[in-house]
């Protein structure tokens, strides 16, 4: 069960196991009220949340990727709409601003609601979130503020936790920082590996990512003009 919370987010030693915990966003109007949502679900690998998300029935217009990669095969079984755009530079010199500018404009004539980050392995500038305030979403596998970063799993076996989890957050410009959304507690195992214990978040992830986002649309499709969205 989903509860509101604070801004602030407790500290791990503070959260139940297996607790979902929510907090409130700012979220700007709909881009267009036809009646029908969208989402946007951004990915570069495997697609295994992409599936979770699509199975759990989620209006998904659209998927763009950064690379070829296997999530392009889940939307294509699933008949979501595939936009390939690749990154073609990983050194100094890629342009991240120009980037960015090009991936906002692909997503333009989808006209989403909410884009989804489901393991897309390029940071986005600003054109995104001016285009999408408050309306991007993420999962990171771990217990947010704790473990940022790409090694959250690997620094949190490193600094001998004894629980972790998966967080879904807002993304900001800044990296794994925004309003903290619902979180899930996956204990650490003694013999866990990063391998394990990866594997015992994502089941998590594969829950906690869906059920979020259907309540964040839930609440767009409630909001007036009169009435904040949280």
């Amino acid at each position: 069960m989903m509860t509101w919370m604070s801004d602030q987010s407790p500290s791990a030693s503070d959260r139940a196991p297996h607790a979902h915990e929510t907090a409130a966003v700012l979220l700007s109007p709909a881009s267009h009220r036809d009646g029908e949502q969208r989402i946007a679900v951004l990915a570069s690998g495997s697609g295994t949340i992409l599936a979770a998300l699509a199975a759990a029935g989620l209006p998904i217009a659209v998927v763009l990727v950064d690379r070829a990669c296997e999530a392009e095969n889940v939307a294509a079984n699933q008949g979501i709409r595939v936009e390939r755009l690749v990154r073609t530079s990983f050194g100094a010199g890629f342009d991240r601003d120009l980037y960015t500018e090009a991936v906002t404009a692909r997503l333009a004539p989808y006209a989403v609601d909410l884009i989804a980050i489901a393991g897309y392995g390029t940071v986005l500038g600003r054109a995104i979130h001016d285009a999408y305030p408050g309306r991007i979403l993420n999962t990171h596998p771990a217990l947010l503020p704790a473990f940022k970063g790409w090694h959250a799993v690997e620094d949190a076996l490193a600094a001998g936790a004894s629980v972790t989890g998966c967080t879904v957050h807002a993304v900001t410009l800044e990296v794994d920082a925004g309003p903290i959304l619902a979180q899930q507690v996956v204990p650490v195992l003694p013999d866990d590996t990063v391998v394990t214990l990866h594997e015992r978040i994502k089941v998590a992830e594969r829950s906690l990512y869906p059920e979020t986002i259907r309540h964040v649309l839930n609440r767009l499709a409630a909001e007036t003009e009169s009435t904040p969205p949280w």
